[in-house]
């Protein structure tokens, strides 16, 4: 990596500790290569005078080999180009009033920086910031935005960590972007990729140890997190966490698949990953967070670490979502066939996760643990995100899966949920273009072997069709949102839906605060109807929820005088059928009631 020194020098650094020379091969202003000196834990170290920002160059190893930086900050030609040297400090920052927003406030909108506008920018993401903030959201999170292979990706390829995408804008573009939204009062989450780098372009098996020759991921080598050398492979990555947030001002990572993490040290990285950022916290005076994405169902996640845990802030809860998209599409295959009663849906409400050790289908093995003691502000929910949207065969969003009033159903339970609530983009106002899987590898090989991968992961959902062409760009061109939609017919009658929605959890007393306390919930398996009472002092709320598509009968509708009626997705202001409540609550539909009561 390179950094500005006191003086006005540029100081070099990369470890490479089996190489026997390094040298630092600089292409522009002018070509010139320059000896590097190697200390006793193999980092070769070098210092320049009289360099600008912009320059380019490549580190050399044993006189044979030039290859672009690994903590590279830049990568203007793309993965298989020179590193660029980039002045983090002459980016004029104008959010110094920014403090940060409690994760249990956040309304998040996930979004793909590629498909989320025609130009595919972040400069392009700036003018919708307006719009997402009057909708009600508060946080945006961008996936993976480490220089990747090409133009177009998913960003779970990326190569280089440090570096910015290029073709999204580079360093400026994302800190534009992250400045315009703290100034909106929207937080920033930027999703990572610890477990695996991508392999077209990825040179750093060459400087160093970084892999692990025991363990494999799903994607590629697992990182070595836990053998010989693996304290400085740690490093480098805890660096990395901590360059988003000082460099970019990012407010919280979310860590995807730390399942494929394999780590047995007596102090796994990701909890020292988490002790870290504690201390930078408490260096900056704000909170900075970590949130995970796992599939092991394992409560340790998020547990503090005098409890033997690793102290993430929050987790993605899939259990959620498999629970409701189970109960919505009437999915069986897959993963859906552990899923599809109401007495699903409702232990995830009342617990978090499903599956705490009984038995899986899916897997052929009990699975997970209870997560009873978790608080409810460290799990994060969704009706859809890019995995559960983009890993289907065809990417078809549920506005493709379900009727219009099954959708507004899922933003109910979602936003209405004790969670934290993660919209995925165009969901507010049901976006109809696929989110599907794509790339733009240059390896013949690679883009075959990717081919045959998904075709091969669709086994288990047995759909039929052929999935499309990941390499085309067809199939990204499909994937962009048509944002204009918002404004048409049910599509803006939906968002309109959603706004009121989120205005409601955010100002109501018993809905605005993540909470398994304050919680009341049934289900009745034959009727498909469930029933959720929050409450926060005198404010009660009751949400009747009719998973039937026919209209059923509510006899559990509260006796008392005197309850308002906060919401009915039934009624024909949001284009419903009309509303028969109390006596009947119509099919896939659901309505919020309030009674206040004096302590």
């Amino acid at each position: 990596m390179s950094g500005r020194m006191e003086d006005g020098r540029w100081e070099f650094e990369v470890w490479a500790p089996f190489s026997k020379k390094v040298e630092l091969r600089l292409i522009s202003p002018e070509e010139r290569v320059i000896r590097m000196k190697k200390d006793k834990k193999g980092y070769w170290r070098t210092a320049v005078d009289d360099l600008l920002p912009g320059a380019r160059y490549f580190y050399r190893l044993d006189g044979e080999k030039d290859r672009a930086d690994p903590a590279s900050h830049f990568q203007p030609e793309g993965v298989h180009g020179a590193s660029q040297i980039v002045d983090h400090g002459s980016f004029h920052w104008s959010d110094s009033e920014w403090k940060g927003k409690d994760l249990f406030d956040f309304i998040i909108y996930e979004l793909h920086t590629g498909s989320f506008t025609p130009e595919g920018t972040f400069e392009a993401i700036i003018p919708r910031l307006d719009e997402l903030k009057d909708t009600g959201i508060n946080a945006i999170e961008l996936m993976p935005l480490a220089q990747f292979p090409g133009e177009r990706n998913w960003g779970y390829d990326g190569v280089y960590l440090f570096a910015v995408q290029n073709s999204y804008g580079g360093p400026d573009g994302l800190k534009r972007l992250v400045n315009e939204c703290h100034k909106k009062d929207i937080a920033v989450i930027l999703d990572v990729v610890y477990n695996h780098l991508g392999p077209e372009g990825n040179h750093l098996s060459e400087f160093g140890p970084y892999f692990a020759e025991k363990y494999r991921t799903p994607w590629g080598q697992a990182l070595n997190f836990e053998g010989a050398f693996s304290d400085e492979v740690r490093r480098f990555f805890f660096e990395n966490a901590l360059h988003w947030f000082e460099n970019y001002h990012i407010d919280a990572l979310r860590l995807d698949a730390i399942h494929a993490i394999f780590d047995m040290s007596a102090t796994p990285f990701l909890q020292e990953l988490a002790q870290r950022v504690g201390e930078f916290s408490r260096l900056k005076r704000r909170k900075f967070h970590l949130i995970a994405e796992s599939n092991l169902n394992d409560p340790r996640v998020m547990r503090p670490e005098e409890l033997g845990g690793f102290a993430m802030d929050a987790q993605w809860c899939d259990d959620f979502h498999h629970s409701l998209h189970a109960l919505l599409t009437v999915e069986n295959k897959g993963y859906y066939i552990d899923f599809g009663k109401m007495g699903h849906l409702v232990k995830s409400l009342r617990e978090g996760f499903v599956y705490s050790g009984q038995y899986s289908r899916y897997r052929n093995k009990s699975h997970g643990s209870s997560s009873k003691d978790i608080p409810a502000n460290r799990f994060i929910v969704f009706s859809q995100n890019h995995d559960q949207t983009g890993n289907r065969m065809l990417g078809e969003r549920l506005s493709s899966l379900v009727p219009f009033e099954a959708q507004k159903l899922a933003a109910g339970v979602v936003l209405l949920s004790p969670y934290i609530p993660l919209l995925f983009m165009g969901e507010e106002y049901g976006e109809e273009s696929p989110f599907l899987y794509f790339i733009s590898h240059s390896d013949t090989d690679l883009i075959e072997a990717v081919r045959k991968g998904r075709k091969n992961d669709f086994r288990s959902f047995h759909w039929k069709d052929e999935p499309p062409d990941p390499q085309s760009a067809g199939t990204f061109l499909r994937s962009k949102l048509c944002w204009e939609k918002r404004k048409e017919g049910k599509h803006a009658i939906l968002l309109d839906f959603y706004r009121n929605l989120i205005m409601l959890r955010k100002t109501n007393p018993a809905l605005c605060c993540p909470d398994k306390e304050n919680l009341d919930i049934c289900g009745f398996e034959r009727e498909k109807i469930m029933i959720m009472r929050r409450w926060k002092g005198s404010c009660h709320v009751y949400c009747f929820f009719n998973f039937n598509p026919e209209d059923m009968e509510l006899n559990a509708f509260p006796p008392e005088a005197g309850w308002e009626k906060l919401l009915d997705s039934s009624d024909a202001i949001w284009n419903g059928p009309g509303t028969f409540l109390p006596e009947i609550i119509r099919g896939h539909s659901f309505a919020v009631f309030m009674e206040m009561k004096d302590e």
